[in-house]
């Protein structure tokens, strides 16, 4: 699913303009990216958190040239679902096999 779907699915269930919802949603995004981007996290009881999680000094490998790296700490932005979010998916998405 797109950002254009989304957009279109809220417009349809809203009955508001899609340029409208498309506003909304870009402020949205807007907001938490200058939010996380801040080092503040974003909480949405019953859906989930984006936090900003710190990473590690740590060295890598670069396996074409056989050479070592090192990776500076630095901040990263992840997604944590609520346990509700996680157990709803679970129940409705059946598992291919």
């Amino acid at each position: 699913m797109t950002k254009a779907d989304v957009v279109s699915e809220i417009a349809a269930k809203t009955g508001i303009e899609k340029v409208a919802v498309q506003n909304v949603v870009e402020s949205f995004f807007s907001v938490l990216k200058t939010s996380m981007s801040q080092g503040t996290n974003v909480y949405f009881r019953g859906f989930g958190s984006f936090v900003v999680k710190k990473r590690a000094r740590k060295v890598a490998r670069n396996i074409a040239k056989n050479t070592s790296l090192i990776i500076e700490p630095h901040h990263i932005p992840a997604f944590k679902p609520a346990k509700t979010f996680v157990e709803e998916v679970k129940r409705k998405v059946k598992t291919k096999k």
